[in-house]
């Protein structure tokens, strides 16, 4: 979740910074589902690595939410 977490202040705001906090209880253990059955069903596997699906979701998340992207100085 932390490499997450700095993936995301990277892309979106380098100057944010990403706190630790305890787990809820009704927390996931696991992160990284097992997709051996979309496989095996029907077909599908992931076509987009992580980095460059981030870049999509902020696109898709500032277009939905009328918040403009902030230029580099």
């Amino acid at each position: 979740m932390l490499e997450l977490a700095e993936n995301v202040k990277e892309l979106i705001n380098p100057e944010v910074t990403v706190t630790m906090t305890e787990n809820t209880p009704d927390d996931p253990r696991q992160r990284k589902p097992d997709i051996t059955k979309a496989k095996e069903v029907l077909d599908w596997e992931p076509k987009v690595v992580l980095r460059d699906g981030l870049v999509l979701m902020e696109d898709d998340f500032r277009e939905r939410l009328a918040v403009p992207k902030k230029t580099k100085a």
